[in-house]
């Protein structure tokens, strides 16, 4: 039995990989695969309602000499729909992301943009003062900054 180069593995043929590609081994016929969404006529008969979850914030956090910052881009998002919380050295910031009224359209053939609310929790790195935060929203990012508490003395604990 003669050994495979294992290059092999990683090269396809042409005919292969335009199958893989098309998602069909006949390559006469493309068939969409499973993730390109298909136009709907609105009859579908999925509950929506079971499979509603909150999108999750896409965030920065960093940090500088005084301040841990924590940035959101939250375009189209209104201060007032905005909620930012603290608790336990974690933020939290919810809100809800309208996509305005189109009652007229009859069919989607791509629908990307998240429309409806969204929620995201996270675990500072570093201790905080929790009563001095500054959260400013402009041009659709959420800027929220942290006084760091100073940590530079080692306190000496006594073993027992």
């Amino acid at each position: 039995m003669a050994r495979r180069n294992r290059d092999d593995d990683l090269l396809m043929e042409e005919d292969e990989l335009t199958a893989a590609f098309l998602g069909d081994d006949d390559l006469g016929q493309s068939q969409p695969s499973n993730n390109q969404q298909q136009p709907t006529d609105g009859n579908d008969e999925w509950d929506e309602e079971d499979n509603v979850l909150p999108g999750q914030l896409a965030v920065d956090v960093y940090e500088t000499r005084e301040f841990l910052v924590v940035k959101a881009r939250t375009a189209g998002v209104n201060n007032h729909d905005l909620d930012v919380s603290i608790s336990d050295n974690t933020v939290t910031v919810r809100g809800t992301l309208s996509a305005g009224n189109e009652e007229d359209v009859e069919n989607y053939f791509l629908q990307e943009c998240y429309w409806g609310e969204f929620s995201r929790s996270i675990a500072l790195p570093v201790p905080v003062k929790e009563e001095d935060i500054d959260a400013q929203l402009k041009q659709g990012v959420l800027t929220i900054k942290f006084v760091k508490l100073k940590q530079d003395t080692v306190k000496k604990i006594q073993v027992l």
